[in-house]
């Protein structure tokens, strides 16, 4: 069973940068398409980035230029280095591992991190 273990969080202020961990285990990482999603207080959880297990990248609009994601398949791990936080940057992360081979099985959202609290102060 794949495990996602997150490290990195923490209080920034506004243009300040943090850089987001995810150690996965208990399968073959270079399986996954790996993102980072967050969710801020009354609102949903959203797709920030991703990396395919073909390292393709993609970035929601609001974090293009300013965040960047990248795997190491020979050390499990995915990162997010954030720059330029924003306020509206504040949110729990989560490290998601997506299996495409799975894509399709009823209630399959991947494996998730327990989550880590960004806060950006202004």
């Amino acid at each position: 069973q794949v495990q996602l273990v997150e490290s990195g969080g923490g209080l920034v202020q506004a243009g300040g940068s943090l850089r987001l961990s995810c150690a996965v285990s208990g399968s073959i990482f270079s399986l996954y398409d790996m993102g980072w999603y967050r969710q801020a207080p009354g609102k949903q959880r959203e797709l920030v980035a991703s990396v395919s297990n073909v390292y393709t990248t993609t970035y929601s609009d609001g974090v293009k230029g300013r965040f960047t994601i990248s795997r190491d398949n020979a050390k499990n791990t995915v990162l997010l280095q954030m720059e330029s936080l924003q306020p509206e940057d504040t949110a729990v992360y989560y490290c998601n591992a997506y299996n495409e081979n799975y894509r399709g099985t009823p209630g399959y959202t991947g494996a998730w991190g327990q989550g880590s609290q960004v806060t950006v102060s202004s």
